[in-house]
């Protein structure tokens, strides 16, 4: 069992507990990564734009739309945050 500030991760048929409070900035960033995607608008070449974005920050991709980008993120079966 697990209090709150763990979390749990499996590992070839194992699992693993992990203290929050004691991660690296590194297994931090990879927190969510599979599950997570940022959404922002930015602006490129002189047009709106919308930058998908990993949760550690890795360019994903670019959409012209907030739908589209919202729709991209979703067909890669993660959650889409948006980022202002």
């Amino acid at each position: 069992m697990t209090n709150q500030d763990d979390t749990e991760t499996q590992t070839a048929g194992n699992t693993v507990t992990i203290d929050v409070r004691h991660m690296t900035a590194s297994q931090f960033a990879q927190l969510g990564m599979p599950l997570i995607a940022y959404v922002k608008p930015v602006v490129v070449n002189g047009g709106n734009a919308f930058a998908i974005h990993g949760a550690d920050g890795t360019p994903m991709g670019m959409a012209p739309g907030l739908d589209i980008a919202m729709a991209a993120v979703l067909q890669h079966e993660m959650l889409a945050v948006r980022v202002h």
